[in-house]
């Protein structure tokens, strides 16, 4: 059974021959890697400054650009919280589907305290937590979580419906311990803005009805159509392989 992540799950939407070349026949084109530098450099800040590193020679080594998104995510609202997992593989199980994907960072606030083990997912990973003992349960109960994501760029057009947000809230959902609140927060750093979308029990119907539907039409394809005259194919960096 194949694993679905949410950039799978996008190409595919998007276009099922590019989806085909990725996914299935592994053909891996180069990208300039200047688009994503500022990205990997503030994800990385991230993750060191979460993990307790010292990272004073790093933020010197910033451009003025650079600097100035970094200082707007140490100064937000989310990212100054209890941080939990720092760039966290997460994977779930949802019926006869498996999803994964890899979060920025699962942070909390909450009164009292729980115990380490309490976030732990067991080594089978099969979408569920250790189980609590009645104190740890009830504290647990009382914490709220965000799953961060960190955009340099823009933020999806969708965001409540975007796959990226549908997948690891599920996992999140499954992996996480009885709970006050969960939450998805897209950090859009580029406008200094937060989208907060928070996990309700008609948000979960939808979205594991949605995932598990794409997936088995994914899997049940035999033949990977291109879509044509889309827009954005001039930009695809199969564009110089695809047969449209």
């Amino acid at each position: 059974m194949k694993n679905f992540s949410p950039n799978m799950l996008k190409t595919y939407q998007s276009c099922p021959l590019k989806y085909n070349l990725k996914f299935n026949e592994k053909i891996t084109i180069p990208q300039n890697p200047a688009f994503f530098e500022k990205g990997k450099k503030i994800h990385a800040l991230a993750n060191y400054y979460h993990r307790g590193a010292d990272i004073t020679k790093l933020e010197k080594a910033l451009n003025e650009s650079e600097r100035e998104i970094w200082k707007r995510l140490k100064n937000n609202e989310y990212f100054s919280k209890k941080c939990l997992h720092s760039e966290y593989p997460i994977t779930a199980k949802i019926d006869d589907i498996w999803i994964f994907g890899r979060l920025d960072a699962i942070v909390c606030e909450a009164v009292g305290e729980v115990s380490a083990r309490s976030f732990e997912v067991n080594e089978k990973d099969t979408g569920t937590c250790g189980q609590l003992g009645p104190d740890e349960e009830k504290c647990a109960s009382s914490h709220s979580y965000w799953i961060l994501d960190y955009k340099t760029g823009s933020i999806p057009k969708n965001p409540e419906k975007d796959f990226q947000t549908m997948i690891y809230l599920l996992c999140a959902d499954l992996i996480l311990p009885p709970r006050k609140s969960l939450s998805f927060v897209y950090i859009d750093l580029k406008n200094n803005e937060n989208k907060v979308i928070e996990f309700t029990p008609e948000l979960k119907e939808f979205y594991e009805n949605t995932i598990k539907q794409q997936c088995r039409e994914i899997l049940a394809t035999k033949d990977f159509e291109g879509k044509e005259n889309r827009e954005h194919c001039r930009f695809c960096e199969y564009n110089k392989i695809c047969r449209y």
